[in-house]
């Protein structure tokens, strides 16, 4: 199963290294909506390389897997990571999830004939 997240980088963990020789690094990305999620990825072998060129706070989209295992009686689920693509540090993700330019979002602006005395509202 392939899927795709959106967010900020917010944690990169050192590699780790087992004595099989297995290799993996972690690291997490907080989603961008309204009630964001930090979520967990690995990326194992080769993609490894992938998270070199990031920093946390770098805005990226990760596409990822779904693994599933289970070992002594216990159920395991890794997201591992097979793309992760930095993205221009000058877009805003929309509730949708799609990239809308900075440039393009208006000013806040009361508009006329509002007051604070009287709108009827108890608090």
């Amino acid at each position: 199963m392939s899927l795709e997240i959106q967010g900020k980088v917010k944690l990169l963990i050192d590699k780790q290294t087992f004595s099989s020789g297995f290799e993996k690094r972690e690291f997490v990305v907080t989603t961008q909506e309204q009630y964001p999620q930090d979520v967990k990825f690995e990326c194992i072998k080769d993609k490894i390389a992938m998270l070199d060129a990031l920093t946390p706070g770098d805005l990226v989209n990760v596409a990822f897997n779904v693994r599933g295992n289970e070992y002594q009686g216990r159920y395991f689920v890794n997201l591992q990571a097979w793309k992760v693509d930095k993205q221009a540090q000058d877009v805003v993700l929309t509730a949708a999830g799609a990239p809308k330019a900075m440039d393009n979002i208006p000013a806040f602006e009361e508009p006329a004939g509002m007051d604070d005395e009287d709108d009827g509202l108890p608090f």
